[in-house]
Order: structure tokens, then C-alpha cells, then sequence
């Protein structure tokens, strides 16, 4: 089986565009005012309506549908007016924040582009709905799909994918699949967006420190503190958490994509090694001086990544 392990930065002809926004970044983020680690629910649920967006709320597109799925689980679907396949959509936010219908624009722009049908899910929140509640969600919607992709959107045709949390969740869910019902196969393709791996902290987690970007070692450590509440290290690294420490064998094909100013950098260096190491294609992308959760905004290296995810899921 062929192997695309690319490990050497891309886009560094943009590297100073990338870096000045960080800088801007960061000197927007030292003004505002510092908290805890542990919000409290007043606290939590301003952060919830401000998180990247200012006071501006996510723009909600008349193409999305919202559904109710068996046993609960909500999900935003997409549907463009030709389907060749399906991708399930799992958000970022650390667990704790985000929701299916707050990247409209970049879904609905990726199911017209890449002929796909989009299900995102609205898996339940930390620290009200702790772990495993959304690992639980995301299972249900991944086994609905399985079971009902073709008489719903008319192809068997399944890709699964998301951004930080979303990207951990993704592959917990592959595993589950796998571990608890026998489904091996199923997905075609994976693609993870700077996802958290080890939730005890890899080297580049504990390392990267203060610096106020989108994420840093305390916010990581307060996110795993709301999505895993109780759990020390060592329960934080067992395989149903962390999926860096199981068993990888029998996973679809995966993009994995990082920037070299992501605290979560080894996250996914070791999981591209591994998911290799257990026979899968993978094709890393590392983005040269890009932040935790660049994709967010309007940069030069996120117009790029969305090509190339498009290309990577219309091809899987």
C-alpha cells in the first residue's frame, strides 16, 4: 500500500503573513482580562456565545437542516444537488464549546465543492455532559449512517472528519466502530485538523506554555479538566480517551494536518507515525507557523488547507 507521510512544513512562501497573525493575536488576547481555569456557568455560558466570534453569531444558512437522529442525537445535514458521498462532521471547541451549526459557510462551501452530503453532530457539551457523553453521540451518529447512508442520501459512500475535539472524537468513533460492533471498512477516509490525542500531554502540550494563541498548556489542561473530570494522567492516557495509545489496525486512509505553532503539534506527528505503522495510507500536513485552530480565520494558508481537504475528500 502506497504511503504519503509528508513531514516537511508546507506554505512557508506565506510564513510571514501567518506569523504577523499570530502576533496580532496574541496582543488582542494580552489585553483581555485573564480567568480561571474552571469557569463558572455564568462565566461558561458568555464564553460559549463570544468564542471566536466576537458578538457576532455564526451565520446560520437556510441549506442547513437540522434533524433529530434515533436516541437524541441532533445533527445539521447539508446536502448538495449531486451527493457522491457522505462526511460525517464532528466541531471543535475542547469539548466544552461549538455546536453543529456554527461553520455553515465553510460546510456548506465543502458539500457544493466536493459533492458531499454533510452530517454534522451536535454532540453533548463538558462539563455539564462529561465524557463519555459526546464520544457516545458521535458513536450513535457514525452507526446511523452506517445503517442508513445509502436510503438517505443514496451512496455508501462514508468519510468522517473534524477540527481539535472534532478531529479526537473522529477517531475514537473509527475505534468504537471497530471495538464494540465489528465495523471495519465502513469510512472511507478520515481527515483530523489539529486534533488532541493524549489527553495526558504529549512533549509539545506541556512545553508550549502561556502564550496567549488559541490554545496553550493551560487552556489544554483546563479542557481536559472539564471533558474528563477526576481522571489523572495515567486514566487520561488509556486507550478509550486517548486514542494515540490503542490499537490503530484495521483504520481507513487519513489526512492529518497540523501547524508548526500548535501546542498540539506532537499530537498528531505521533499519530501519523502510528496510523502508518498499523498499514494505513496517511498523508501529513504540517503548516508552516500556523496556530491551534488556524483554519478559523482568513488567512492565506487556511484558503489552501480548504482546497486541500476538498481534494482529499472528493478523491478519498
Amino acid at each position: 500500500m502506497t504511503t504519503v507521510h509528508r513531514s516537511t512544513p508546507t506554505d512557508e512562501d506565506c510564513l510571514a503573513e501567518t506569523l504577523a497573525f499570530n502576533e496580532q493575536f496574541e496582543a488582542a488576547a494580552a489585553l483581555r482580562p485573564t480567568r480561571s481555569r474552571i469557569p463558572d456557568a455564568a462565566l461558561l455560558a458568555l464564553l460559549r456565545r463570544n468564542r471566536l466570534a466576537g458578538d457576532t453569531p455564526p451565520v446560520r444558512l437556510p441549506q442547513g437542516r437540522d434533524r433529530v437522529l434515533g436516541g437524541g442525537v441532533k445533527v445539521r445535514t447539508f446536502v448538495p444537488p449531486h451527493v457522491e458521498g457522505v462526511y460525517l462532521h464532528l466541531h471543535g471547541g475542547g469539548w466544552v464549546f461549538g455546536s453543529a451549526d456554527g461553520q455553515d459557510e465553510r460546510l456548506w462551501r465543502l458539500a457544493q465543492e466536493a459533492r458531499l452530503a454533510v452530517v454534522s453532530v451536535d454532540y453533548r457539551l463538558a462539563p455539564e455532559h462529561p465524557f463519555p457523553a459526546g464520544p457516545d453521540d458521535c458513536e450513535a451518529a457514525a452507526r446511523w449512517l452506517v445503517a442508513n447512508a445509502r436510503a438517505e442520501f443514496g451512496t455508501q459512500r462514508l468519510l468522517i472528519g473534524g477540527e481539535s475535539a472534532g478531529a479526537h472524537l473522529s477517531v475514537l468513533t473509527l475505534l468504537r466502530l471497530r471495538d464494540r460492533h465489528g465495523v471495519v471498512g465502513a469510512f472511507d477516509a478520515a481527515h483530523l485538523l489539529f486534533g488532541p490525542y493524549d489527553l495526558s500531554m504529549t512533549p509539545s502540550q506541556r512545553l508550549f506554555g502561556s502564550r496567549p494563541l488559541l490554545s496553550n498548556t493551560d487552556t489544554l489542561q483546563g479542557s481536559y479538566d472539564l471533558f474528563t473530570p477526576g481522571r489523572d494522567p495515567e486514566q487520561r492516557r488509556r486507550p478509550e480517551v486517548s486514542p494515540l495509545f490503542a490499537d490503530l489496525g484495521g483504520l481507513p486512509p487519513a489526512r492529518i494536518v497540523v501547524g508548526t505553532e500548535d501546542p498540539l503539534l506532537d499530537d498528531s506527528l505521533f499519530l501519523a507515525a502510528r496510523w502508518e505503522a498499523a498499514g494505513a495510507r496517511v498523508d501529513l500536513g504540517v503548516v508552516a507557523g500556523a496556530m491551534h485552530g488556524f483554519t478559523l480565520f482568513p488567512l492565506t494558508v487556511t484558503e489552501r488547507e480548504s482546497g486541500r481537504q476538498r481534494d482529499f475528500l472528493a478523491g478519498a
